[in-house]
């Protein structure tokens, strides 16, 4: 099919998210359409993440880790800041519910304006963060693009969570 290959070009060369609308409204298709289209692309083995801003096509090439912090609401914004001012990416956040298991929130914020972005969001939403479920314990898959940045940002988490 012509318009998937379309779409995963055009994922392949786009440096920011690409919303489904603007990919419906570019191919005259429905939204509907975009996302049974991202599903058989990674059915064929792409990996097309959805986050809030749009799809965005993992190449590989970065090193990830899931690490285990604790820190109060309040610090959600020094924290995010840490990781991506080292160079980093905060994929997701991970607590423990006493009744659903594990939960995973998507943040995907790698710049500054990223994190006063979702900060932003979870401020005038009035919503809870995640981590108020487990008292301040959580996990977050972190990204880098190489081990020495992510020896840096664990380094500065580390630092981080010491100075509190």
């Amino acid at each position: 099919m012509i318009r998937k290959a379309e779409i995963l070009d055009l994922l392949k060369r786009a440096k920011i998210p690409v919303k489904g609308k603007e990919l419906a409204e570019r191919f005259g298709v429905s939204r509907q359409i975009i996302v049974s289209d991202i599903a058989q692309l990674r059915e064929e083995g792409y990996r097309i993440i959805p986050t809030r801003d749009g799809y965005v096509l993992d190449t590989g090439g970065t090193v990830r880790r899931t690490i285990a912090v604790q820190h109060t609401a309040e610090e959600i914004y020094d924290e995010l800041k840490t990781v991506v001012e080292n160079g980093g990416k905060v994929i997701d956040v991970i607590v423990e519910h006493p009744i659903y298991g594990e939960l995973t929130g998507r943040i995907d914020v790698s710049t500054l304006d990223d994190v006063e972005k979702f900060v932003s969001l979870l401020i005038s939403s009035n919503t809870k963060p995640l981590l108020e479920i487990s008292n301040g314990i959580h996990l977050h898959t972190i990204e880098a693009p190489d081990e020495t940045t992510m020896d840096k940002i664990l380094h500065a988490i580390e630092k981080f969570r010491l100075n509190r």
